[in-house]
């Protein structure tokens, strides 16, 4: 601090204490353009001994956020003081603000990096809870200049100007429309990839209204889909297409939606992306035991589950900028026994968690892009009802987890934005848990052979 400025922090210092004390009755005018104004009398209700012990405390409080400030105010720094009152049924200090202004061009100091807030509350003893004493001590908490254009609180999710890539996504009660949604809510723009046999419907509901409801953000607007692509991840690009697919009616009507062609579509309308997510699967034969599931059923699983991961990231990260994120969805059948999730679809999970921590380095290395993958929990949504078992999945959950309450869409969704985030920027070729702990769980506590232990239960 330098010495004229040092100087005005003294005189400040004085007139605080004067009006404090009561013993200035005059507005104290300080020279670097500080100005403080002279703090309200006391109700004549409150006796006088308790007056000056009230204002002798507000004169510390004060003196210290002062020096406090002064340590590290940054140039063009703003005072926000306060207008303290005492309650009479809490007899304690509460706060409103009021500006005080200081522009000093003799003293320079550091930026603030971020807003400081200083404040204080103290304690009166000795006043009468029916004197209703009030007071307009000026009590000062810092800001930075910056400050109110920022959250005030919080670590927020901010993925303004990013762009994601959502594969997977049909219909609006599924992990994928979870994840756009909150995307969306961070600020993101979103492009989806809808499987082509569900296309049509897919966006005729879109037109119709039907998804309005549930395209509602937190804040109340609404998530805007910037464009939605035909896409079928089970085939790299056009050669790939056997003939009875080409001529498929239910593929008729849509082109270009191999996964290299909705790359470059993409590149063509948007330039590039930030992140992608891949929320795929299917096993034609789930419901088989897997020493009954044929080659081609098991193979089938592992190209729509797993590979299309690879295929997608194979023909999107040359369009990824540096710094993006790539997000997957597996679940615990990769690594434990789930009886009726069959036809390969584990071995499928469990490739596909392979594939990220491989992918993760290759990607990492060669262009600067995380890869992660998400193991949910059951969730009723269309593609879990196929399997046929998903309630009792789900009141499985509920008696085994730590956590017992059902797992939301949402908890997956926003998991994934912390993912897709700078919050996440170190973390990389992880699968991340998202299913109430029940994967943590070595038995199944709602067994009969554990009635006898005090095991805790959730109250309902």
């Amino acid at each position: 601090m330098e010495r004229g400025s040092f100087l005005s922090f003294c005189f400040l210092d004085l007139g605080v204490y004067l009006a404090c004390t009561g013993l200035e009755s005059e507005r104290v005018s300080l020279s670097s353009s500080c100005h403080l104004s002279r703090a309200s009398q006391v109700e004549a209700a409150a006796p006088r001994s308790d007056q000056l012990t009230v204002n002798r405390s507000l004169f510390c409080c004060a003196r210290v956020n002062l020096f406090v400030m002064a340590s590290t105010m940054a140039s063009g720094l703003h005072f926000a003081t306060a207008r303290p009152y005492v309650s009479s049924s809490h007899r304690g200090l509460r706060l409103g603000a009021t500006i005080l202004g200081y522009d000093s061009k003799v003293a320079s100091w550091a930026k603030l990096a971020s807003a400081c807030h200083l404040s204080c509350m103290l304690p009166f003893r000795g006043i009468s809870s029916s004197s209703g004493l009030k007071s307009d001590k000026p009590v000062t908490k810092a800001m930075s200049e910056d400050s109110q254009s920022k959250p005030s609180s919080g670590l927020p999710i901010d993925l303004r100007g990013k762009r994601a890539f959502i594969a997977g996504v049909a219909d609006d009660n599924g992990y994928g429309w979870a994840i756009a949604k909150s995307l969306a809510a961070a600020g993101a723009e979103i492009l989806l990839g809808t499987w082509v046999p569900a296309l049509n419907i897919f966006e005729t509901s879109l037109r119709r209204g039907k998804f309005d409801e549930s395209r509602v953000l937190p804040d109340g607007s609404v998530m805007e889909i910037s464009k939605v692509y035909p896409l079928d991840a089970v085939y790299d690009n056009p050669d790939d297409i056997p003939e009875d697919v080409k001529t498929n009616k239910r593929y008729a009507a849509s082109s270009k939606w191999t996964v290299q062609e909705v790359a470059d579509s993409v590149k063509q309308d948007f330039g590039s992306i930030d992140i992608l997510v891949h929320s795929l699967a299917n096993g034609p034969e789930v419901t088989k035991p897997l020493l009954e599931t044929s080659r081609r059923g098991y193979l089938a699983a592992i190209s729509a589950s797993s590979y299309s991961y690879v295929s997608l990231l194979k023909h999107f990260i040359p369009i990824m900028n540096p710094g993006g994120s790539s997000i997957s969805l597996t679940y615990i059948a990769s690594e434990r026994i789930i009886p009726g999730y069959g036809g390969g679809m584990s071995s499928a999970k469990a490739a596909l968690e392979s594939d990220t921590r491989v992918l993760a380095f290759e990607a990492g290395r060669k262009n600067k892009i995380r890869v992660n993958t998400i193991s949910a929990g059951p969730l009723r949504s269309r593609a879990a009802k196929a399997i046929g078992f998903i309630d009792m999945m789900i009141e499985y959950s509920l008696a085994n987890a730590p956590l017992q309450k059902e797992l939301s869409a949402e908890e997956v969704g926003n998991t994934a934005a912390f993912l897709a985030s700078p919050l996440a920027s170190a973390i990389t070729g992880a699968v991340i848990y998202v299913d109430n702990g029940l994967n943590a769980m070595g038995v199944g506590v709602d067994s009969p052979l554990f009635e006898g232990l005090d095991i805790p239960k959730a109250k309902h």
